[in-house]
Parts: structure tokens; sequence; C-alpha cells
């Protein structure tokens, strides 16, 4: 067991360790977006397409936060973004959960999105930063259980503390931001290198039209946006079907709580059993699993079933996340890492902008079924685009290294790289 431990945990930075306490911090009071769905259409009185267009207009002000975000980390430095972002999303939480009309509450879910998604590039491309290749995959699968564990806990603790009323979420979820912003400014420093210094090419003068242009990455990118359409179909269309088998906010809780339940228990394995394998199978095994589990939520009227579609979409999302964190760093050049890593978060905030929406409009349309089949037909096809288009990035990631490979220690001493 010791041997394992220090095998899946040993040898980090401790500025990850930092970050990583502060992520934990953070999503034990992530309650607003688990139930946002569930309070809009039970608190507020929305319908499902009002609620949609609520979390819709979430993840266009996340698509401008990122955007921006990632520019930022880059020019101005990983550190500052991050503080601001945080600062600025805690101060919107407070304001959200005070809103009452339906145009203060899209307002106020739109500069939310922003802030709270503008810190995603910065953080990502710190992480980056401070752990070496050869342990990213190890680093990203601790960060990502810690996402979960906190995410497990909040849902549970949530569905029983809406009895107390759906403001007291708002508050928590603002102080625990609070809580991670005070861990980067008292432990955290700038990550960020001056690249002229380290010998490195200097950011390029049209940095957009070189990613605009990587038809490599944004292919990734686009593979990405559609299997977050189906995966976020949790967060916006499950709780309202939920509701409608007469099932209690409490009981989604404990539903959805079962994915970061069974994340934390699989996680710290999962970097050892893809270890070595090919990224672009494991990603399509991904797809498939996620599609076939959103696609039972057609079958499925009890606890007990919704509980087993969760469990079986989150062995895709399990196997998804790190396969993704570390092409990400890959095919990201050092230059340009905040922008790059902008991009792919930018995927997450398109699909959080067109899910609910596109949700709850096939739902009204065509209906419950078809929403759910539908997903399962995506998760196919995402499947087969990264079979095709894998070879590809991998080449890619390869003439990526060797351009950032350090130079060749002086005779006589001995230098490994290994990739995470």
């Amino acid at each position: 067991m010791r041997g394992w431990l220090i095998e899946t945990a040993g040898g980090l930075p401790r500025s990850f360790w930092y970050l990583w306490t502060g992520t934990l911090i953070n999503r034990l009071g992530s309650f607003i977006l688990i139930f946002l769905a569930i309070y809009l259409t039970q608190e507020r009185g929305f319908s499902a397409a009002q609620a949609g267009l609520v979390l819709g207009l979430w993840g266009v002000g996340g698509a401008v936060g990122t955007t921006v975000g990632g520019m930022l980390a880059d020019r101005w430095g990983r550190r500052p973004t991050l503080l601001t972002a945080h600062l600025g999303a805690a101060s919107m939480m407070l304001a959200l959960g005070f809103a009452r009309g339906i145009w203060a509450i899209a307002l106020g879910a739109l500069l939310l999105g922003l802030f709270a998604e503008a810190a995603r590039p910065a953080f990502g491309a710190m992480m980056i930063d401070v752990v070496p290749a050869k342990d990213r995959l190890r680093a990203f699968s601790l960060n990502y259980w810690a996402l979960n564990l906190g995410f497990a806990c909040a849902a549970i603790l949530a569905g029983f503390a809406t009895g107390a009323g759906y403001l007291l979420l708002f508050v928590v979820d603002a102080v625990t931001t609070l809580i991670m912003t005070l861990v980067i400014f008292l432990k955290v420093g700038e990550t960020r290198q001056p690249l002229v210094a380290t010998g490195g090419p200097k950011a390029p003068a049209g940095a957009l039209r070189v990613i605009l242009t990587d038809r490599i990455y944004l292919g990734f990118v686009a593979l990405n946006l559609f299997a977050a359409i189906v995966m976020l179909q949790h967060i916006s269309m499950l709780p309202i079907a939920m509701a409608d088998s007469g099932l209690s906010p409490a009981t989604y809780g404990s539903v959805i709580a079962l994915n970061g339940v069974l994340i934390v228990v699989g996680q710290l394995f999962v970097p050892r059993l893809i270890k070595g394998r090919s990224r672009s199978h494991v990603l399509a095994l991904s797809a498939v699993v996620l599609g076939a589990g959103f696609g039972l939520t057609a079958f499925a009227e009890t606890a007990w079933f919704y509980g087993l579609t969760v469990l079986i979409w989150t062995v895709g999302e399990m196997l998804n996340s790190p396969s993704n964190a570390t092409l990400i760093a890959e095919l990201s050049p050092s230059e340009l890492r905040g922008r790059y890593q902008g991009v792919f978060s930018l995927s997450w905030q398109i699909a959080g902008a067109a899910a609910p929406v596109l949700g709850g409009l096939v739902r009204e349309g065509a209906g419950n079924a078809t929403l759910w089949l539908g997903c399962a037909l995506l998760g196919g096809l995402v499947a087969a685009a990264h079979l095709i288009s894998g070879p590809a990035r991998e080449r890619r990631a390869a003439a990526l290294r060797a351009v950032d490979q350090p130079p060749p220690t002086p005779a006589g001493q001995r230098q490994t790289t290994e990739v995470g």
C-alpha cells in the first residue's frame, strides 16, 4: 500500500498540492450548478425551456470568460488572473442568490459563468507549469480525484441543505471560492516563466491566428464539444427528468453523488489502467460508454435505475478526463499554453450553453426518450471520430515534444525524458 501511494502521489511539487487543496475546498461548496435547474423550475417556477435558457447563458458567459482568461493567463499572468476571476465569481454567486426576476437571474448566470470559467485556463496552465511532463498524468488524475471528492460531498449535502433554503447554497459556494482564493494568494506564486529568459520563443503576434489554423487541435476540441454536450445533460435535463418521475431534490443529490463517489474510488487506479495504451482508443471507448449510460436514461423511472445509468456514464468520464488533460498539454506550444487551455475550455462553455437549450427543446418537442437515445448516438459518432483522428494527434504531439525538448546535458551526465 505504501509503495502504491508513493507511486500515485509521491514526488509532486508543493505548489501542486496547494492547488489541489484549493480545488478540493472549492468543490466542497460547489452547490449552485448542481441544483440550479431544480432551483429554477421548483423554487422560481421556470419552465424547462426557461431553465435551459438560463443555464445556456451561464455557458455563454463561460465562453467569453475562458477566451479572455486564456489571453490574460499568458499576458498578465496565471496568478492575478486566478485571483481576479475567483473574487468576481464569489461576488456574483451572492448576487445570483438574491436575484428574483428571470432577467436578473439570467444576467447573474451570465456574469457568474464569465468569472467562474475565466479561472480555468489560468489554473490549467499553472498545473502544467509546475508539474514535469513525466508526472502530468498522475497530477491531473489526482486533481480530478479532488474535484469529484468535493463534488460527491457537495451533491449529498446540498440535497439536504435545500430544506434550509436555497440561499444557503449560494452563500456556502461563495465562501468556499473565497477560501480557494486565499490559498492561492498566500501559498502559490506566479508560475509563468519569461519566455525570453528561458530561451524559448516569444509568443507570436498572431496567436489567435495560430490556434485557428491548428486543424489538428481544433478537431480535438470539436470532439470534446460533442462529448460535453452529452455529459452536461446530467446538470440540465437529468434533474428535470427525475423530478418528472416523482423523485425529490434530495434523491437527485444522492444519485448524482454516485458520480463523484465512483470517481473517488476508481480514479486513483485509472492512470495505471490506461498507461501505455493508445489515447485514441481510450477516448473512443470513453465516448461509447458515455453514450450508453445516458442512452439508458430513456428507460429509467426509479432511483436505482437512474443510479445505474450514472455509474455507467461515470466510467466513461473517468477514462476521458486524464487522456484529455495530457493531450492538451502535449498539443499546446509552451508560449501559447494559456490560450490553448482557453480554447479547450471554450468547448466546455459552448457545450454548457448548447446542452441545456438543445436538451430542453428536444425534450419538449420530441420527448424524453428521444433526448437520451440521441445522446447514445452522438457518443458513438464521437468514438468513431477519435479512432480516425487519433494518429494525426499523436504525430503532432511527438513533433512538439521534439521542439520543446531541453538542450543536451554536458558530456558525462545522463538525461532521460518521459512523457506523461
